[in-house]
């Protein structure tokens, strides 16, 4: 049976035009982009002809552009190095409910005796912003907030944010994770007021291992480590420049496809909802209602009505090629089964594994997790009932 593969929020497949682009540079390319001769000037092109790409897709300009090893590099890299390079005493507002990476700046932050302070979010994951107006003016340097979420998928209002931001004497400095919205939702930087924005390459058909990080004119930042001073000496390191320009072409096609593929994203997720309640009408839904507009268009967050279930998230998409990592269960077989016939009707393309090793070893795999996702059922549902992100009706 194919396997298909709904969990985009957690990695795409690499687009065939970003594959295509990588192997061409990867055989073409030998040198150094920092190097002067011939074979690091072509790479040098290759690396500023992707840096130009990426930021006319994003609307900035590449000047303000930083290619590191992912979208966690980028998040650590705008929250400490903005911290770093302001002056002491002054602290981050973020929330409780950023992704792991945002999380873990956060307490490297606190670690180093700078004020934190984590906003809360209501049952839906949207954020309680009266914190922001509560901060006394001159204690703030940073505010690191999502675009979306990836967990529930609830959007958070950036403009708002941003309007909030500039109303303050003190004008501390955003900055957000956009990872799981960019070509989910519009994004348009160079008129939104950001300051800093974290993106990853292979959330959106790009390769493994490319980040971007979007640096607005006049903002300081400190690097977190030293070496050679490549891009504008915020990121020491040789830069991987076919994976780089692979990414570069996932970006501009991300972009170039958002509006679309969003209604198509949001009608399979409506239609996967309304499937699974008809199947499981006791299935609550998380983060904000199903037809939202501060919802992502393909995320969909479900809590199980059995004592033993775990929470259940599918990104969906319509180029869904691999295996699923499912994490809840119900009717564990019965809803397997329907997500996979689900999935090959809202599928154009799948892949089946070309080797029967490999097919075994995915399938063990797979039974594996729902055999886990079975067992750990009641830890799961003990730290899913206490969680701040509470389920809505």
């Amino acid at each position: 049976m194919p396997r298909l593969h709904l969990d985009h929020n957690a990695t795409t497949p690499l687009r065939p035009e970003a594959r295509a682009v990588f192997l061409r540079e990867l055989d073409r390319l030998g040198g150094n982009p920092s190097s002067v001769h011939a074979s690091g000037r072509a790479a040098r092109v290759v690396l500023d002809l992707a840096r130009e790409q990426t930021a006319a897709a994003l609307g900035v300009h590449e000047d303000e552009i930083v290619f590191t090893s992912g979208g966690t590099e980028s998040i650590h890299l705008a929250v400490l190095g903005c911290l770093r390079a302001a002056p002491s005493g002054l602290g981050l507002v973020t929330t409780q409910v950023e992704h792991s990476a945002g999380l873990g700046a956060a307490e490297l932050a606190e670690a180093a005796g700078r004020p934190v302070v984590r906003m809360g979010v209501d049952a839906a994951g949207r954020l309680e912003l009266d914190e922001l107006r509560r901060r006394h003016a001159g204690d703030l340097a940073l505010v690191s907030i999502q675009t979306a979420n990836n967990e529930v998928g609830t959007v958070h209002p950036v403009p708002r944010i941003v309007e909030l931001l500039r109303a303050r004497p003190d004008r501390p400095l955003f900055h957000t994770d956009a990872v799981q919205a960019l070509g989910r939702v519009p994004l348009r930087l160079g008129e939104s007021g950001v300051d800093l924005a974290s993106f990853s390459a292979h959330k959106l058909g790009g390769p493994l291992g490319v980040g971007i990080l979007y640096r607005r004119k006049g903002v300081r930042l400190a690097p977190l480590f030293q070496g050679g001073g490549q891009e504008a000496g915020l990121r020491p390191g040789t830069e991987n420049v076919p994976a780089i320009a692979a990414a570069a072409c996932a970006v501009e096609l991300a972009v170039a496809e958002t509006t679309p593929q969003a209604a198509s994203w949001r009608a399979l997720t409506a239609e996967l909802w309304h499937q699974l309640h008809l199947r499981i009408p006791d299935v609550r839904l998380n983060g904000p209602a199903i037809d939202a507009d501060d919802r992502l268009p393909n995320t969909l967050n479900v809590s199980l009505p059995s004592t033993d279930a775990c929470s259940s998230r599918a990104s969906t998409s319509k180029d869904s090629r691999s295996a699923p990592a499912p994490h809840a269960r119900a009717d564990r077989s019965n809803l397997r089964t329907f997500c996979s016939r689900w999935a090959a009707r809202a599928t154009t393309r799948a892949r089946v594994c070309g080797s029967r090793s490999v097919e075994r070893r995915v399938e063990k795999m797979s039974t594996t997790r729902w055999r886990s996702c079975r067992e750990s059922g009641t830890t799961r549902a003990k730290r899913a009932s206490s969680t701040t992100l509470a389920p809505s009706t």
